[in-house]
């Protein structure tokens, strides 16, 4: 393959591109070999196939340090202190080549499925928020993409297209664009491989999961509460098996959690190390699995600098193994690698083995804390009353067996829509919110126009019958949070958020869900609806916890009062007396509890007042 006349090799095991022979002295073929070597290095070539992200990473970290190696770099605590042969870059030059699930395709594999995919790459990308990058890009690109797997790795932004033109396009715009500090924005591409889920998230059989959980229980100790999963994939029973797990996958990583979770939540001590970790977003929710966890060994991994511990902050550490990793040598003073690690972990007292001074702590009299969440927000006891006994005879028919009864809540003109967060790398047939996918309707990833206005459901009998085809929902009516948005006489904006589960899923997967719902006055006194829109999302833990640990009333248990029938004389009579149109008259009466003298006295005291609106007096 050929970019800009030269030629360089698919399969680049960094020991050289492949060049064509040209005549001459050998001395000269050495000299170019080694200057395209050093662009590699550089940036100005092309990387391993995506499926070998990870030893792409290593072989960049080998050869820096090789390039590096007449530098004299800070290790910290002392120089002897650890062996040549297990610094990082050794470990992983080793890891290299006894590691058979890590090598780089062969050309034969290169060649097969190239044409179509390609890889693009923004040098420095990681610095600005995706979704300003990718708009800049798709406003300067004259060719409409969507970006299929996003991510970044060091400073670099990644993203592939399934298309050739697009991918031209793409590179045609290199260095067009310019950043808010007025950089321009280098674009690369590169034909590649399709992308394969190994490098993003990869679902766990139940046989693996029961494998998993055998080999963390010969692994637990009970006395100190300590799990040792070091170097796990060599694990003799999951060999004997024929399990490959690998920690540096999320579905891995998360399964390790759960199981931690569900079976020794007091868990102390947690050793990890030697396991090619090279990024912790996949443990950021650990501090809620072992709340306890005190000891956590990361050692001998692949973690490149020290904000990957920012993903897991939240535990309250007091020792921290890091050493043989790369973001060790990052540092060139001591003093300053243990700020960077304390900065995450203050109550840390012990590093890589060594005991650290006391931290400094500041005692202040009077700590300062967020004020307290507040629960719903109704603006009077009078809405309060409303829209609770709405949402509550609302659900009553949501949650039961025939829903064609919401067209009573519903106006004419109503409309109606439901998203879910689309994560790219999500499998839709094996995730928990599968039965929404085709309805979803999120407009920051659904860019096509006509699909957006197809799933924007239109006139009451439209909504109701989208509603209809929703999974059976059980609603926690004690969850709920009811917000009022904005009010007036005429028109009322009010959001829920709650937990429901879905009656068909034989799991007890909990959802959440936050609902907004724009209402105008019924003809009898209640509520209709004239816009709702819905998004739904999976709970987190704290929410499962908390859901349905009440039993929730129900119309059986909690009436809502019926409304009694109008009495149409005296509403008449109203009428004639105040000027006021029916609507009016009626909410009058309804609230002095249908006393004709009560309520006209009400009405001559705030008419005089002029705090009557004009709308009222419009029949």
């Amino acid at each position: 393959m050929a970019d800009g006349g030269r030629s360089y090799s698919e399969h680049d095991d960094r020991l050289g591109l492949s060049m064509k022979k040209r005549k001459g002295r050998g001395p000269f073929r050495a000299k170019m070999l080694g200057e395209s070597s050093y662009n590699y290095r550089r940036g100005g070539g092309y990387g391993p196939n995506p499926r070998s992200r990870l030893d792409h990473d290593d072989l960049d970290t080998a050869m820096s340090d090789a390039h590096d190696s007449s530098h004299s770099r800070f290790t910290p605590y002392s120089r002897g202190a650890r062996r040549r042969d297990n610094k990082p870059g050794n470990l992983r030059r080793k890891h290299n080549v006894d590691s058979s699930d890590t090598a780089p395709p062969n050309r034969a594999e290169a060649s097969d499925g190239r044409g179509s995919w390609h890889k693009i790459t923004v040098p420095h990308g990681k610095k600005y928020e995706k979704d300003w990058l990718i708009s800049v890009l798709q406003n300067a690109c004259s060719l409409p993409f969507t970006p299929i797997q996003y991510h970044c790795d060091h400073s670099r932004a990644h993203f592939y297209v399934d298309d050739a033109a697009t991918a031209k396009a793409l590179k045609d715009i290199s260095r067009t664009c310019t950043d808010r500090e007025n950089f321009k924005i280098t674009v690369l591409t590169r034909p590649c491989l399709p992308p394969v889920a190994k490098e993003f998230h990869v679902f766990m059989k139940d046989e693996e999961i029961g494998h998993f959980k055998n080999c963390m229980q010969k692994r637990y100790d009970g006395a100190t509460l300590a799990l040792d999963m070091k170097s796990l994939r060599s694990d003799s029973d999951l060999v004997a098996n024929k399990v490959d797990l690998i920690l540096n996958r999320r579905s891995c990583m998360q399964a390790m959690l759960q199981i931690i979770e569900d079976n020794v939540p007091e868990l102390l001590s947690l050793d990890i190390s030697n396991n090619k970790i090279y990024k912790l977003d996949d443990m950021a929710e650990i501090h809620n699995k072992a709340p306890n966890l005190k000891i956590l060994h990361l050692s001998n991994n692949m973690l490149k600098t020290e904000r990957e511990l920012d993903a897991i902050k939240g535990l309250k550490l007091e020792e921290l193994w890091l050493d043989g990793n790369p973001l060790c040598d990052n540092f060139h003073d001591e003093g300053v690698y243990i700020r960077a690690v304390r900065e995450r972990f203050p109550k840390l007292i012990r590093l890589d083995g060594h005991e650290l001074p006391p931290p400094i702590i500041f005692e202040v009299e009077t700590p300062l804390t967020l004020p307290p969440g507040k629960g719903s927000f109704l603006s009077s006891d009078e809405l309060k009353v409303l829209i609770l006994q709405f949402l509550q005879q609302y659900y009553a028919c949501y949650d039961g067996e025939d829903r064609q009864s919401l067209l009573n809540f519903y106006h004419d003109e109503a409309c109606c829509s439901m998203s879910i967060p689309w994560l790219t790398w999500q499998n839709p047939t094996r995730s928990s919110l599968e039965p929404y996918f085709k309805d979803s309707r999120n407009i920051k990833k659904l860019k096509d126009l006509s699909v957006r206005i197809k799933l924007l459901k239109h006139k009451r009998l439209n909504v109701v019958g989208f509603l209809n085809e929703l999974p059976r929902t059980q609603h926690d009516l004690n969850s709920f949070v009811v917000d009022i948005v904005s009010q007036s006489n005429t028109l009322l904006c009010f959001t829920v958020n709650g937990i429901f589960k879905v009656d068909a899923q034989s799991s007890d997967t909990v959802f959440a869900f936050s609902r907004v719902f724009l209402a105008v006055p019924g003809n009898d006194g209640g509520l209709l609806l004239v816009n709702d829109e819905q998004f739904i999302r999976n709970a987190t833990t704290e929410e499962s916890h908390k859901a349905f640990a009440a039993p929730a009333p129900t119309p059986s248990s909690s009436p809502v009062p019926a409304q009694p029938p109008v009495p149409q004389d005296m509403l008449q009579a109203f009428i004639q007396f105040s000027g006021m149109n029916a609507e009016w008259s009626q909410k009058c009466l309804q609230e002095n509890a249908w006393d004709f003298e009560r309520a006209a006295q009400i009405f001559m005291k705030f008419k005089a007042e002029g705090v009557i609106p004009d709308v009222a007096f419009i029949k």
